[in-house]
């Protein structure tokens, strides 16, 4: 700004040359007047300055507040869709596995077919059942055809246990809940006939209607066979079967002819490989068709592939396998000169697939000496570990 040229003395002077200009009013009611403006002023005031800043206030936050509203819409509906994807990926991995190391709530599923809503653990699982898995409950074992109908897959089941029913009575009520398909197997439970002990408590009838399928072809006849074989032979110790048809005597099966009986060969000394079915990531854990002088034989085998049967050697991630012997009842070995074991899942696998096989041998625990990892998933190399009770643990209640 221009600095004024005029000096404080000549202000006054051109002041004093100004007309006086008198009021007339009394001081009080100048004072009054005044007064009035003033509050005049300060009552229109402070509610139009109050508004205005509402206003100034309401064009600046409600751009944020709906971008918040939105933003905060759009997480919440993206977390439901999380959440959902989170708990179907759950329920769908539980159903597949269940068992974990250590988790009681897994075990209490497994026998309750409850799925859990939480996230499983990504650590390694055990695909087997074990004796500390059981609790209450009472195990199953279903022996079910690839869809080839070349070799029967084992698959586990714990259930709920009734001192009412007998292990028979469990079987049949249960076997309706197999989910065989959906496993990447043959459809092939219920069976199209029933089960039933007799009065002697020593065989087991089975007794088919006049439309059964069973003798369409010798894949459907040997399938049967070895399924009932397979069945009675994993939940009990029976030994013979009688067939009828509508309740006479023997089954028409083609290649067998009329079958009146079967005596339950309980064969054991099998090596166990890896069958992926089409579409999944997790190996069913499968005995050989063939059995085996002795678990040497049987380890051998298991470390190539069975292609003509769609069954993968099973050892390859505890390769090199030295030192095999058995003393009491225990396999011990070393997996010394192993630079490549891992603790990882396809491990665990083959190291269950090493369990069931020493199962298979009459074997009761498998001890591992030189191992260069002291955990594998949840089996401790350092300790004997006990062999399954079953393999191919899947919920079906």
């Amino acid at each position: 700004m221009k600095k004024s040229e005029w000096s404080d003395r000549e202000l006054e002077e051109l002041l004093m040359q100004m007309p006086k200009i008198k009021d007339h009013r009394n001081p009080r009611d100048i004072y009054q007047t005044l007064s009035l403006k003033r509050r005049k002023t300060k009552t229109w005031l402070l509610p139009g300055l109050a508004t205005a800043a509402a206003l100034f206030l309401f064009f600046i936050l409600v751009p944020k507040l709906m971008d918040g509203a939105n933003s905060s819409s759009d997480k919440k509906a993206e977390m439901t869709s999380f959440n959902t994807e989170i708990k179907d990926a759950a329920q769908k991995k539980n159903s597949t596995f269940a068992l974990d190391k250590g988790d009681s709530s897994s075990k209490e599923n497994a026998i309750s077919g409850t799925p859990k809503n939480e996230v499983m653990s990504t650590s390694t699982i055990k695909t087997a059942i074990y004796s500390d898995d059981v609790g209450n409950g009472k195990v199953l074992t279903y022996w079910i055809p690839d869809p080839q109908g070349q070799i029967l897959i084992p698959v586990s089941t714990v259930i709920a246990k009734s001192d009412k029913e007998s292990w028979l009575t469990l079987f049949n009520e249960n076997m309706a809940n197999l989910k065989e398909e959906e496993w990447g197997l043959t459809d092939f439970y219920p069976l199209n006939g029933t089960m039933s002990m007799n009065s002697d408590n020593t065989t087991i009838q089975v007794d088919v209607p006049l439309n059964h399928q069973y003798g369409q072809g010798s894949t459907n006849e040997t399938s049967f066979i070895n399924v009932i074989n397979k069945d009675i032979s994993s939940n009990s110790d029976i030994k013979k079967v009688k067939f009828s048809t509508n309740g006479e005597p023997g089954i028409e099966l083609g290649n067998f002819g009329n079958k009146q009986e079967l005596d339950i060969n309980v064969a054991k000394k099998h090596g166990f490989f890896f069958y992926l079915p089409t579409g999944s990531d997790v190996p069913f854990l499968a005995p050989s068709t063939t059995t085996y002088s002795d678990i040497n034989k049987a380890l051998d085998a298991m470390k190539t592939d069975q292609t003509e049967l769609g069954l993968t050697g099973s050892l390859s991630p505890l390769l090199p396998i030295s030192n095999v012997s058995i003393t009491d009842k225990t396999l011990v070995l070393s997996f010394k000169g192993n630079t490549n074991l891992q603790d990882n899942q396809m491990t665990v696998f083959a190291f269950e697939a090493l369990l069931l096989t020493a199962k298979d041998f009459g074997l009761e625990k498998v001890v591992v000496k030189d191992s260069p990892i002291m955990q594998l998933g949840p089996f401790d190399l350092t300790k004997e570990n006990q062999v399954p009770v079953a393999p191919n643990l899947r919920l079906i209640q």
